[in-house]
Parts: C-alpha cells; sequence; structure tokens
C-alpha cells in the first residue's frame, strides 16, 4: 500500500511547492507534469499516465485539486472511475477520501463545476479582447491604455530581421546581440 501523490502545473515557471505543502505528505512516490495544461487529456500528460500505470489495488492517490484528474467534467469522471476499479483509493485535499458511490457522485458534481468555471474564464477572457480590440480601433489604445493587443515589443523586429540578415547570424547570436530569446527572433525573423 503506497502513498501516491500527482501534481500539476500549466506552466514551466509554476512550482508544486504549494501544492506539495498543502497537502498530507510524505509520499512513497510523486508524478509530476511540469508545464503541461490543463486543456491535455489526463492520460496524454506524461506524469498522469505514468502514475496510473504504477498505481495498484490498496495505494491511495493524493491529489491538491479535482481539476487535476482530467481535462473536463468527463475526463475527470473516466479517470476517478478508473482509478476507484483499480482498488485506489482517491484523496482530495480539503475534500478527503472519495470512494465509490457517493463519492463519485461528488466528484461528477466538482468536476462539472470546474468545467464550467473553466468555459467562464475563457468566456470573459474573449470579452475582455473584444472590448480591447473595438477600444484600441476607436481610440488608438486599448481600455487599459496599452498601445496593441499583443506583448510589447522587446527590440525592434525589422532591426533584428535586417541585422540577423546582413551577419547571417544564427538564432542564438542574434539573441545574444539583442538580449532577445529564441522565439522572439524566429517570431521576428520569420518569413511573410
Amino acid at each position: 500500500m503506497s502513498r501516491v501523490a500527482y501534481f500539476r502545473v500549466s506552466t514551466a515557471d509554476q512550482s508544486i511547492d504549494a501544492q506539495r505543502a498543502a497537502m498530507d505528505g510524505p509520499f512513497d512516490r510523486e508524478f509530476v507534469d511540469q508545464a503541461v495544461s490543463g486543456a491535455t487529456m489526463a492520460e496524454s500528460r506524461p506524469g498522469f499516465s505514468e502514475m496510473l500505470r504504477y498505481v495498484r489495488d490498496g495505494d491511495t492517490l493524493y491529489i491538491y485539486a479535482v481539476d487535476r484528474l482530467g481535462r473536463d467534467a468527463i475526463d475527470i469522471q473516466k479517470n476517478v472511475r478508473a482509478l476507484l476499479q483499480k482498488g485506489v483509493a482517491l484523496h482530495v485535499r480539503g475534500l478527503g477520501l472519495i470512494g465509490q458511490g457517493v463519492g463519485e457522485l461528488i466528484i461528477a458534481v466538482l468536476a462539472q463545476i470546474a468545467e464550467m468555471e473553466r468555459q467562464r474564464i475563457v468566456e470573459r477572457t474573449r470579452a475582455g479582447r473584444d472590448v480591447a480590440k473595438i477600444s484600441l480601433m476607436e481610440n488608438g489604445h486599448t481600455h487599459r491604455g496599452k498601445a496593441s493587443l499583443g506583448r510589447p515589443p522587446v527590440a525592434d523586429c525589422a532591426e533584428v530581421r535586417a541585422w540577423r540578415e546582413a551577419n547571417n547570424a544564427s538564432i542564438s547570436v542574434t539573441c545574444r546581440q539583442f538580449g532577445i530569446s529564441p522565439s522572439t527572433v524566429k517570431r521576428y525573423c520569420r518569413p511573410d
């Protein structure tokens, strides 16, 4: 009987430390998905799929929140059912142990709420972007006073492109010359 934990954060600059500190460790084994979007189906996440292969009857899986178990309500319910059928107890921070029957019902409701909240975030983001676009067209700046919808330029695009072409420079040399990231060089220098 192992105490197993699964952690997921969406970006590389986020840390699982807060999740780990909030949970009832130590654990016999931990599985982590770092920089993996919650929009990714759980079985497609390397850490999650490895955890599914590892857990056995009698193990307890500890998770920080219900939304760590899947992309949407259906994915979460499918994964909860698979874990419970394997004989794995599920411990959700703040809820405690989830078992078959009533526990599955609670998870189904919470998963649906998590999915609704995710959809609301997408809608609010889209609405904010639409307001910003309208304001930008009408006033020359967004409703928050920005000059564009995207990131502010970190270097002059035309200058980066011209310098790279004139010097037949690699991406890494161009990065050092202008103090910008490889993705910025690629974006600035891609053919139109």
